[in-house]
């Protein structure tokens, strides 16, 4: 038997196997691994498609590591899907949208403009994604059967032309053989998930055979490559292209989200929120799998084919046939036939979908011959729509191929699509974080991404067809090279790709955030911008808060549905509904309820939107839901919640207070005990001194014939003991100055050390009575502060005091040391004597504060020192404190700021 034969014997028998697999599926839905969370993670892997397979082996030999963005993108997306895709799941879910043009035209007031644009543009889109499915598997299978990828100029010569029949085939027995889209296909998802499977297993082989069967190992490759001219480039990352790579990164992670095929089994399949919980590493992880030997496979490609005209698009396939190791090509072949028809069926379904409900079906609606004319037979008008779209699309996916996607490589032609869906991110994300957004903002926006997409991507595509001539991509219309495609606004130094990507993204995001902010919102966007933004808040409660105004005969909707559904399904429907919300099977009208679920079921069928126009055509539009009587009743329910909440948390606020409160009591207490013996203990000081003068008084009144020496001693006794009464009165008046601020510290430019130099002279006699030794440490690059003398000299006589009053008073020891800390100057008073108390260090810089004498608990001195201390430095804008690790003795800093 011929090679292409044998190739085409099992190409077929295995799309006959992948639909067995489809039907068999279809018949066991109930069973609970068909709904596993693993199945939904591999469905996503269709992302990796033709472009995957041989693609990244292509452009990994020519641009090295660059093929990586295409799946970095993705990776760095996923931990993200729980935040956003599963907010677009909820969204979709309670509104019943089973694609993205369906999405944005009800998130923007259920417009069907906009839903039909956004069809136009994902059509034009995708088409050129399809076509390079469609070249990777004629080009596979004429290098297996005849061993070149040249292909025949007569399309009824050409095997691609009929490859694309058969697709179109198998693509209408996969996808369109029901008409409602709501309906979950779990045939298509298995199969999906199963050629996912295939064809990462049919690449790891590939990947094992090159890696350790051609080489030994991967240092044996990568050693060997080293020869190779433009090997570095090709395992490195230039410098110049990291603002490349990052474009790219969020080209492919918004791609992974927007393009049609994602959405419809990322989000349209999607049978339970919780699956994305899985796909959060499953689906890196596949990525990662999948991509593990492109390298390897590129490298050896270029070396096994060095010197020889071979695409390293086909590298994939050239490797095993040069090696004649055919049943290892055939297993590649099929491996990428499974990524490419993969892709091509839930593209095409899902497109077929946005088509029929947003530009078919309207259509139809509004057309009252065409409604007349086929009464009763419209389920199969949509059907057969669907399937005929199908034959189109992949009929000028096929032309695309034939007269422009033959002179590009599979990569280059599939990032351009994922710059054109691109163009949905602003218009999606905005929609749904951003209540602002609106019609008109994101129509505008669309447009002008569009067209700036097709201007510098799209259009030099056509200069290979004679289209277009490759002066004006070059040189621009009338010789304007910034207006070109390659050059466009001047920016002829970017990948005309990231150009694109840029330029694009630039005028859609602008255009789509001015147009918003300064047009207004209709009343309908306002209520469908608060439920998307709020879905979560709202998703509950939402379906049971539909108020039925009007009147409604089941009979009427049983009619309109059956047109689309069919009789008997529509009455099993209705049976099934009415039984398990135990509504009578004899009602005439339908409450809320059956009109809600009747507009869901043929919302399955032809979209949200034209399902709305024709459910209000059957009830005269009396059935129109009041969204404002809606968004009342929602709001009250929230503003319940929040009172309960606000009581609790009002409560709980009133417990804390209460609690503070009795602390702050239990404070002034020991304040009130405190100030008790701060007076008690100044008016002890004030009757010492009082005592004293009048004592000397009345000795040198009632004894006249004192001697001289003895009058001038009491004389000083009195002098003294009156300076020393003058200082208790002074301490107090200038605690209250300093806190009315009435008390004036003009600042100068000092240094801290001559300050504690002079304070140091002061008390250094006093320390030698003592027998103290005072040591200092000085920092002789201290900055200068700005500071008031007097004020800063009282601080540190105040701290020297108290640290000679206290020190041991046996082997005394002070120890003064200045430094910078930062941006501030430091000055440590240390002493060795008992040391200060933890529950005493921050109330002693407190008023009517004493520290107790150990030895007798009694206070001593005034207890306004280290308070009068703490104002001055606070004026300095520093601050005083205890220091915590210093055992034993005590530790009194303070900083001020340098200048």
């Amino acid at each position: 038997m011929e090679i292409k034969w044998l190739v085409i014997i099992l190409s077929f028998c295995y799309l006959i196997f992948l639909f067995l697999i489809a039907s068999w599926a279809e018949k066991n839905a109930n069973k609970s691994w068909l709904n596993s969370p693993y199945i939904y993670s591999l469905s996503l892997a269709v992302y990796c498609t033709a472009w995957t397979y041989y693609g990244s082996v292509g452009r990994a030999s020519h641009q090295g590591l660059d093929f990586l963005t295409t799946y970095l993108g993705p990776v760095m997306l996923a931990p993200l899907f729980w935040i956003v895709l599963r907010k677009i799941i909820r969204i979709s879910k309670v509104h019943r949208i089973t694609n993205m043009a369906d999405f944005v035209a009800s998130r923007y007031g259920k417009n069907a403009t906009l839903g039909a644009i956004i069809t136009v543009f994902c059509f034009l889109g995708v088409l050129p994604y399809i076509s390079i499915q469609l070249k990777a598997i004629s080009n596979s299978y004429l290098i297996l059967s005849e061993g070149s990828s040249k292909i025949s100029g007569y399309f009824l010569d050409d095997t691609s032309f009929y490859i694309t029949v058969v697709l179109a085939v198998f693509t209408i027995l996969f996808g369109a053989r029901n008409i409602d889209a709501n309906q979950k296909n779990v045939g298509l998802i298995t199969t999906i998930a199963f050629e996912s499977v295939f064809k990462l297993l049919a690449f790891l082989a590939l990947g094992l055979y090159v890696t350790f069967g051609l080489f030994d190992g991967f240092g044996n490759i990568f050693q060997q490559a080293a020869n190779l001219e433009q090997f570095n480039a090709l395992v490195t990352i230039d410098d110049s292209q990291y603002g490349s790579w990052m474009a790219l990164n969020i080209l492919s992670a918004l791609a992974l989200l927007f393009l049609p095929r994602q959405f419809h089994v990322a989000v349209k399949e999607n049978r339970n929120e919780n699956h994305l919980k899985k796909a959060l590493w499953l689906f890196p992880l596949y990525l990662l799998l999948i991509n593990l030997f492109v390298i390897p496979i590129a490298l050896g490609g270029k070396m096994i084919f060095q010197d020889q005209n071979v695409n390293a698009d086909t590298y994939v396939l050239a490797i095993p046939l040069a090696y004649d190791n055919n049943l290892l090509a055939l297993i590649i072949f099929l491996g990428g036939f499974s990524a490419a028809t993969s892709m091509i069926i839930v593209s095409t379904s899902a497109l077929s979908i946005m088509v029929s409900n947003h530009i078919i079906t309207p259509n139809l609606i509004k057309s009252r011959l065409v409604s007349q004319y086929f009464k009763g037979r419209l389920d199969l008008i949509v059907l057969r729509g669907r399937q005929m779209i199908i034959m189109v699309m992949l009929f000028l996916a096929y032309l695309y191929f034939k007269f422009v996607g033959d002179s590009f490589s599979l990569v280059s032609i599939g990032l351009i699509s994922f710059v054109a869906v691109a163009q949905l991110a602003p218009a999606i994300i905005g929609g749904i974080y951003w209540k602002m957004a609106n019609r008109k903002g994101a129509l505008v926006g669309l447009l002008a991404g569009f067209m700036v997409w097709f201007y510098i991507l799209v259009v030099p595509t056509m200069v290979s067809p004679g289209i277009i001539t490759e002066d004006f991509v070059e040189n621009g219309p009338f010789h304007w090279s910034w207006l070109s495609p390659h050059g466009f606004l001047g920016l002829d130094s970017m990948d005309y790709i990231v150009s694109g990507f840029f330029w694009s993204m630039f005028f859609n995001v602008s255009s789509f955030l001015v147009v918003s902010t300064l047009t207004h919102r209709s009343t309908q966007e306002i209520n469908q911008a608060e439920i998307f933004v709020d879905i979560f808040k709202y998703s509950s409660s939402y379906e049971s808060s539909i108020l039925w105004k009007g009147r409604a005969f089941i009979s009427d909707l049983k009619r309109l549905i059956s047109q689309f559904l069919g009789g008997p399904r529509t009455e099993r429907a209705f049976r099934k509904f009415m039984t398990q919300n135990n509504i009578e099977e004899k009602s005439v009208e339908a409450d809320y309820r059956i009109v809600n679920y009747a507009e869901k079921l043929l919302s399955g069928a032809i979209g949200s939107t034209s399902a709305r126009v024709l459910m209000a055509s059957v009830v005269k539009e009396e059935n129109v839901v009041d969204i404002k009587e809606v968004f009342d009743i929602l709001r009250e329910a929230q503003q319940y919640i929040s009172y309960n909440k606000q009581l609790e948390i009002k409560s709980q606020q009133l417990e804390e207070a209460g609690q503070k409160l009795r602390e702050a009591n239990e404070k002034l207490k020991a304040m009130d005990h405190i100030k008790d013996e701060f007076i008690s203990t100044v008016t002890h000081e004030m009757r010492t001194p009082i005592t004293s003068i009048r004592a000397m008084s009345e000795i040198l009144n009632d004894h006249q014939d004192i001697s001289g020496d003895e009058r001038t001693a009491f004389l000083n006794i009195i002098v003294e003991e009156t300076k020393r009464m003058e200082r208790l009165i002074n301490q107090v008046l200038n605690i209250e100055k300093l806190d009315s601020g009435e008390l004036k510290m003009p600042l100068d430019y000092l240094n801290l050390n001559e300050v504690v130099e002079t304070s140091l002279s002061s008390v250094s006699q006093w320390a030698k009575e003592k027998k103290i030794a005072m040591t200092t440490s000085f920092d002789p690059n201290l900055s200068a502060i700005r500071g008031n003398n007097d004020g800063l000299t009282q601080v540190v006589l105040n701290l020297l005091s108290n640290a000679i009053k206290y020190c041991n008073q046996e082997q005394g020891q002070v120890d003064v040391v200045t430094s910078m800390k930062g941006n501030e100057v430091e000055l440590k008073v240390i002493d060795n004597g008992p040391g200060i108390p933890v529950e005493m260090r921050k109330l002693i810089f407190e008023a009517f504060y004493q520290a107790k004498n150990q030895e007798n608990d009694k206070p001593e001195g005034s207890g306004l020192g280290l308070t009068i201390c703490k104002k001055i430095i606070d004026k300095h804008n520093g601050k005083i404190w205890v220091d915590d690790n210093h055992q034993p003795g005590a530790v009194v800093a303070l900083r001020v700021p340098a200048i």
